[in-house]
């Protein structure tokens, strides 16, 4: 297979972010067909670092599909999961986030990136440094906060106990024994604390339904208590869309509120869905990632520690929302206002 130059000078300067060095063992996951170009490309890049890498190529069938979250092909593959434990770094072309293969996989070590979206998009939100401080600068403010509280003018208003669950940070690449990242990304998040999450987020236009990859086009009010959705109501289709399709997975966890955080990707586009003719091609990265969003979702949490393995996720990135962390405001109507999480000018 020829190697397309610009996506091997990408990669190359992707694993040099993650301290790919010689003698390192780099497994590249992929699943039939799928990234064939990527899984080439990784592995020659990973070479040209000294490093030792090959294909662990597995096969896909409908119930291991890649919308369903959790749910994929090192399932009952013991001979598999072995293999990339013992890795050193792990590139997830499958898909194992919210899985206890990927929890495994990580408590064993190895470092994973995870990769699913186009090469216009990795090159467009490619990692910086600046954007890893800042990130991390989130992920040490949430480390210590009691409470976070997001608002907005459509009526939002709702709070979270924290202190239960570790955070997570995502900046787009790791080097780090045993973390997980995404390329691309750019934000930092929790979990609120087990029945201690109460209060009405208003999903308004414009704000995002990453399943779905589409707007929302009518006001949708979700009544959370005690860490569920409890009532989902609004006079438009949206409510009933986000509704039926939570209502298909017949499981009560997939009301359960998931992970809350916000994005600091400046280089991510709040506007992608309506400006690309390629939207079958791309994930949602742009979505969760851009700058200023509140990062509201609902359903699994195993990737923070929990026991909730339900396959259906909601991630609902929102906008001109208004967020504290023990009454210090991060965010005012979606701008970046904590100085050390601003962009650098």
């Amino acid at each position: 297979m020829k190697i397309d130059a610009e996506m091997l000078e990408l990669f190359l300067a992707q694993l040099k972010l993650c301290k790919v060095s010689p003698g390192e063992v780099v497994v590249v996951l992929s699943a039939g067909a799928e990234w064939a170009d990527y899984a080439q490309a990784f592995m020659v890049a990973a070479q040209q670092l000294g490093a030792q890498t090959f294909n662990l190529n597995v096969s896909r069938s409908q119930r291991n599909a890649v919308a369903v979250q959790g749910r994929h092909p090192l399932v009952g593959n013991k001979l598999a999961l072995e293999t990339l434990k013992s890795a050193d770094m792990v590139i997830d072309l499958v898909g194992l986030l919210f899985s206890r293969e990927q929890a495994e996989i990580q408590a064993a070590g190895a470092r994973i990136l995870r990769v699913m979206e186009p090469l216009h998009v990795l090159k467009q939100m490619f990692p910086t440094e600046d954007l890893r401080r800042r990130v991390e600068f989130a992920k040490s403010l949430l480390e210590k906060a009691k409470e976070l509280r997001f608002t907005s003018e459509a009526g939002t208003d709702i709070r979270y106990e924290l202190g239960q669950y570790p955070v997570i940070s995502e900046y787009g690449y790791t080097f780090e024994a045993g973390r997980w990242d995404h390329f691309p990304s750019g934000f930092a998040f929790t979990q609120g604390n087990d029945g201690g999450i109460n209060g009405t987020v208003v999903l308004q236009p414009g704000d995002i339904i990453a399943a779905f990859k589409q707007y929302v086009q009518s006001k949708v009010v979700l009544r959370v208590e005690k860490g569920y959705v409890v009532a989902i109501e609004g006079d438009g289709m949206d409510a009933q869309l986000i509704k039926d399709y939570m209502d298909r997975f017949n499981d009560p966890r997939a009301f359960a509120i998931s992970h809350i955080g916000w994005g600091l990707n400046e280089k991510a586009r709040w506007y992608q869905f309506s400006a690309t003719r390629q939207l079958a091609e791309e994930h949602v990265m742009n979505a969760l990632s851009f700058y200023g969003n509140v990062l509201f979702s609902t359903g699994p949490n195993l990737e923070l520690g929990g026991t909730n393995d339900t396959a259906c996720h909601m991630d609902l990135p929102m906008r001109q929302c208004s967020l504290w962390l023990d009454g210090v405001r991060i965010l005012d109507k979606g701008d970046v206002v904590h100085p050390e999480m601003k962009v650098s000018a």
